[in-house]
């Protein structure tokens, strides 16, 4: 059976301790033990921790835990090393010469984690405090900052560190009637035992929450210790008894190595399944425990078998992790059964490679010695790979938060965790800066933000955030986000929340300018026509709007016109298809459809306000048709204008016949598309066609690639005429492939 060293206290010679903490090491890693073992003593001297425990204390008690762990040199070296950096003026410069850039990184990394410890104790003591208040997202916070954590550390094995110097502050505290302890055991609870069990390393996780179970709850604690006390000679007796009893017959079947023990139970697990399963001491099934550890894997199954004949299975007790292995790898035959005179027993059955794993975690397979060289940085990495997977906390967070599904989403290596000044959490994507942080606290924050203070130094805006950095925004008073902001090349915004907020608060701007140009035109027309005291949200309605507000965007927008506004606010009212189609009043005596005016006359129906349409520009004599619009009359359109056919297909009843009125001289618009093979003057030579023959170009637009040059105009021709003769000069024009109408 594994186990860890649990006391300095019961080693007190100096000289037998360094043989306890060089156990399987090298005789070269065993001299570097030795001279790391002296400098850490000489320098710690009677120097004292926070908690009151002398830091050579400290360093020998979690070294001897890491060397319990079966870890390898560098992390023991790192165990005795740690507080060097703060007591040494040089920090870690002397170190990475006598023991290896590895060690000095693994110092450094434990000194990270350090400096966040104060935040992690009060924001986990302000969780406990608010956990009635909203326990999901309280909850959810305790994982980010695991998360951040990890995030901290490049190499896992300081997670290892961390887990076996939070074990040896809790067994000091066993010792000492401090009142800091309920407040550590409560951050263990919350942070360092789900790491541990994450990691599979049992012997840290157990003694993790049993002390701090203990300093919790002393009550409860005292009286399920008595509990187990009471039945101690008897449990152990029934253990006995069991044990031979299973042996023989397991050397009946040829198992004859197997290991059988009674198996300890921890007092914080007995606590949970109490409180769980709603039940009292005398309902536990497992207080009474075996363990077989065998050779082989089928050995477990057969294992299992005799067991069940011997006794009786209890229904609903048996899990199978060898087939099914926890998230941590833990895999073990878990079975219940009743023995004849009524009594309970646990039966877990695994190999010894099992067993060394349930033990220590992901510890027992940290290889990095195999046949006397080191592990290659290749496997290495693969290595750190593997254990980040491993520590994505999936079950560890109720399912039912929406953020925490994106916490469980978010990589490693692509995620930096922050503090606000509070010591609240935040999860960001890797590149965000304060101004992104700010915009995630809160969308007030960000677009008062004017400045950051990272870790109490200034610093500008668009500095990309590490992770474990505080960080504090400074506000105005009022104001908004600089448009410098939305500028990529400037780097202030990261994340897509921050863009989205910024450009709406643009938005919110252009509204609120829009809104004041449509009431100045409304407000000026009324005073033009005498009317100040017309009511506006009445004019409004007569106008078919909710609001006034919608009104004036109308106005602003040129939905609408003063000839729709004059008629409204003189009192008769409009009919609501007639203020669509903007209709205009016919001249007198007659009929539109017999109008010689200019233009373009809607047959059938009085003269209405019209505009071409802008996707298919007719010019007369073009075949045309119109399509009633809202709020803005006839759209006219080319009969074979594609847009207009989708339109007529979902509309048809909004489909108006259309003609040329009787004079048809004006200006029209036209897009016009030239292909050419690219040369040096082309465009010259296209544009003095226009200029020959009088056309204005209002927008152009040409692109080149390799040696073919596309050049859109769009122009504006009095006639069909004019516009097919200038097509046909520009076909002329050399190296000019093909030249259209849009």
């Amino acid at each position: 059976m594994v186990s860890v060293v649990h006391s300095v206290a019961a080693q007190s010679d100096y000289t037998q301790l360094l043989q306890t903490l060089a156990d399987g090491l090298s005789p070269t890693e065993v001299k570097s033990l030795h001279l790391a073992a002296d400098l850490a003593r000489s320098l710690y001297g009677d120097k004292r921790l926070g908690s009151g425990e002398s830091v050579w204390a400290h360093a020998l008690g979690v070294a001897l835990i890491i060397a319990g762990l079966k870890l390898d040199a560098d992390c023991r070296l790192a165990a005795l090393l740690f507080a060097v950096p703060a007591l040494q003026e040089k920090g870690l410069q002397p170190l990475e010469k006598d023991f290896g850039r590895r060690v000095v990184q693994l110092v450094d990394g434990v000194s990270r984690l350090n400096r966040v410890r104060p935040i992690t104790r009060r924001f986990v003591a302000h969780s406990v405090e608010n956990d009635d208040k909203n326990p999901q997202e309280m909850k959810a916070q305790v994982e980010v900052l695991r998360k951040m954590l990890l995030a901290m550390v490049e190499d896992i094995r300081v997670v290892l560190l961390r887990l076996a110097s939070r074990t040896q502050t809790l067994r000091y505290y066993a010792g000492e009637a401090d009142d800091l302890r309920v407040q550590v055991a409560r951050e263990t609870l919350a942070l360092y035992s789900p790491l541990a069990n994450r990691l599979g390393v049992w012997e840290l996780k157990w003694e993790l929450e049993d002390l701090s179970f203990r300093f919790l709850h002393p009550a409860i604690y005292k009286q399920i210790a008595g509990h187990l006390d009471e039945t101690r000679i008897e449990r152990e007796q029934f253990i006995t008894d069991a044990v031979r009893r299973l042996k023989a017959e397991l050397a009946a079947v040829g198992i004859v190595d197997a290991e059988v023990y009674g198996r300890p139970k921890h007092i914080y697990s007995i606590w949970n399944k109490m409180r769980n399963k709603g039940i009292d001491f005398s309902q536990l099934y497992d207080i009474r425990a075996l363990r077989v550890v065998v050779d082989e894997e089928k050995d477990c199954y057969t294992a299992l078998g005799i067991v069940h004949h011997l006794w009786s299975p209890i229904p609903k007790e048996f899990d199978d992790y060898i087939s099914n292995p926890k998230a941590n790898d833990y895999r073990s035959l878990h079975t219940a059964v009743h023995c004849p005179d009524g009594r309970a027993l646990e039966v877990q059955i695994r190999t010894h490679d099992m067993h060394r794993h349930a033990e220590l975690g992901v510890a027992a397979h940290w290889r990095y010695k195999e046949g006397g060289g080191v592990v290659s940085e290749d496997r290495y990495d693969e290595k750190i790979a593997w254990l980040r997977q491993l520590l994505t906390w999936r079950e560890d967070v109720p399912e039912s938060s929406d953020w925490v599904t994106h916490y469980k989403q978010a990589a490693f290596d692509e995620t930096v965790y922050v503090l606000t000044p509070q010591g609240r959490v935040i999860d960001m994507p890797r590149g965000a800066t304060p101004v992104d942080f700010a915009y995630r606290v809160h969308t007030d924050i960000g677009h008062r933000c004017r400045g950051a203070k990272i870790d109490g130094a200034l610093q500008p805006l668009n500095t990309p955030l590490a992770t474990g950095q505080r960080v504090e925004i400074l506000l105005a008073k009022q104001g908004g986000p600089s448009r410098d902001w939305l500028n990529p090349a400037l780097g202030y915004l990261h994340t897509h929340r921050a863009r989205v907020k910024v450009r709406q608060w643009f938005a919110s701007l252009a509204l609120e300018d829009t809104l004041a140009e449509g009431r100045a035109i409304v407000i000026r027309e009324l005073q033009r026509m005498g009317l100040t005291g017309v009511n506006l949200d009445e004019l409004a309605g007569k106008l078919g709007f909710a609001r006034s507000d919608d009104l004036f965007i109308d106005m602003a927008r040129a939905r609408l016109n003063l000839r729709q506004l004059q008629v409204a606010a003189r009192g008769s009212e409009m009919p609501v298809d007639e203020r669509v189609l903007g209709e205009m009043p016919t001249r007198r005596g007659r009929p539109a459809s017999e109008s010689k005016e200019k233009g373009v006359l809607i047959v059938g129906v009085g003269r209405l306000l019209t505009q071409m349409a802008g996707c298919c520009k007719p010019v007369p004599p073009d075949p045309i048709v119109g399509f009633v619009t809202r709020g803005k009359g006839v759209s006219v359109h080319r009969a074979d204008c594609s847009n207009f056919g989708n339109m007529r297909a979902l509309f048809p009843e909004r489909v108006i016949e259309t003609t040329w009125g009787g004079e048809t001289e004006g200006i029209f618009a036209v897009d016009i598309v030239v292909e050419a093979y690219d040369r040096q003057g082309l465009l010259r030579d296209v544009s003095d066609v226009f200029a020959h023959e009088k056309i204005n170009v209002i927008a152009s637009n040409s692109q080149s690639r390799a040696t073919q040059a596309k050049m859109s105009f769009t122009v504006e021709v009095n006639s069909l005429a004019q516009l097919n003769r200038t097509l046909a000069l520009l076909h002329h024009v050399e190296s000019v492939v093909s030249v259209r109408r849009a």
